[in-house]
């Protein structure tokens, strides 16, 4: 079974999606269940806006579409009552929460990830075995660096390999970050969202040395596959990005597709797939 472990729903008729004024003209309509013909796949559903209420909207789709393993949903991290936010939350998705992101790429200040006021959020997550999706670019990850050293045990996946500028030259500075960030055990990657960051798509050339690279730094346990669908449309479909990341997989880790396909997304998120007891 394959998991796309990093699906988007959305509808503005409902919710607020603030990014979306500035996405292209393709993306500012909903896609639902119904928008896409994924081949039977399972997915894991990832929040699109900083909103619980958006969560709450994500688990109703997800109880009533078959092969949904779980959401990661938006929480206000710096709250005070954090701790019975999450508990609300996790109470009403049933067992569908599997893990929190907040917006990092679209916070104001790139220092964000450093202030104390995250303390005790970050805790709290750690201690409800809830995992930490990290959404951020190249600004963010010596502060992200910085935030997981005080959380050690926390399960932290970073989102589309941390945006690398695969266009602009920006190889060399992204692969040292990334691999600092890769020496940290309980630090995952998703294989995800990289044909959106070159004019290219889902070009196999063009992302071979990143698919090289995060291949070497978090080996073949760390790394999940995900579609980034329905922002991946922008510049390849589901299908198209789904075989180039098969064959770097191939090309990389021959032998590993099950893990990065499925099974790596089912250890660190703690699913529950169909023949699970």
């Amino acid at each position: 079974m394959i998991i796309d472990a990093h699906r988007h729903y959305w509808d503005p008729s409902r919710l607020s999606y603030a990014w979306l004024a500035g996405a292209p003209a393709s993306l500012q309509r909903a896609f639902l269940p119904a928008d896409l013909a994924a081949d039977g796949d399972a997915s894991l559903l990832v929040q699109a806006a900083p909103d619980e209420a958006e969560t709450r909207f994500l688990f109703d789709i997800a109880r009533a579409t078959p092969g949904t393993l779980g959401v990661v949903g938006w929480v206000d991290m710096e709250a005070p009552d954090i701790a019975a936010r999450l508990d609300q939350l996790s109470a009403d998705g049933g067992g569908l929460l599997r893990g929190i992101r907040p917006m990092v790429q679209d916070i104001p200040d790139p220092e964000w990830l450093r202030s104390p006021t995250l303390d005790d959020a970050f805790d709290h997550l750690r201690k409800r075995g809830l995992v930490f999706d990290a959404l951020v670019d190249g600004r963010h990850l010596r502060p992200l660096l910085e935030r997981l050293a005080k959380h050690p045990g926390l399960r932290t996946v970073i989102d589309h390999a941390a945006k690398p500028d695969i266009d602009t030259g920006g190889y060399a500075a992204w692969a040292t970050a990334i691999a600092r960030l890769a020496q940290m055990p309980d630090v995952y990657c998703k294989f995800s969202g990289l044909p959106t960051l070159t004019a290219g798509g889902a070009d196999v050339v063009a992302l071979d040395p990143y698919a090289a690279h995060l291949f070497d730094v978090f080996g073949t346990s760390r790394l999940i596959w995900g579609s980034d669908w329905p922002v991946v449309t922008t510049h390849a479909t589901y299908d198209a990005w789904k075989a180039c990341a098969r064959q770097l997989v191939q090309r990389h880790a021959p032998g590993a597709e099950a893990a990065v396909f499925g099974g790596n997304a089912v250890d660190v998120y703690s699913l529950r797939v169909r023949n699970d007891p």
